[in-house]
């Protein structure tokens, strides 16, 4: 298959012939996560602003200001804080909440890419 046809396929590309995608979902059905969504946590992290990761993804502040709306209903406790300006300028960081879910997301692709790529083997033959 064409490069540019394969960079049409939805999912990531976790392996040679296996694309994919998961989400984390809420037991109550009330948010989840994505790559997405995880994304945009880490560049919150990164740059301590939702207007500054918004921007860094192409997504405008609304939309962010939405996604972290739901992403601190996920679960028991918030995953993002945003602190309000002042002497020090204010800024938004993820919780201890927040960070465990970037991180168990992380591991648990690096499980499911590796696991992929050992799948896609028996495909080098057919495909």
């Amino acid at each position: 298959m064409e490069e540019s046809k394969l960079s049409k396929l939805p999912g990531e590309s976790y392996s040679r012939h296996i694309h994919a995608r998961f989400w984390i979902v809420a037991e109550q059905g009330h948010g989840y996560l994505g790559i997405g969504r995880i994304c945009l946590l880490e560049n919150i992290e990164r740059f301590g602003s939702i207007n500054r990761a918004a921007k860094e993804m192409g997504m405008s502040y609304k939309k962010a200001w939405k996604l972290v709306e739901d992403l601190n209903t996920l679960g028991n406790e918030p995953l993002v804080m945003s602190e309000k300006g002042g002497k020090a300028g204010g800024g938004t960081r993820l919780t201890a909440m927040g960070q465990w879910y970037v991180n168990r997301f992380r591991q648990l692709e690096q499980r499911l890419s590796d696991f992929l790529q050992a799948e896609s083997a028996a495909f080098d033959e057919l495909l």
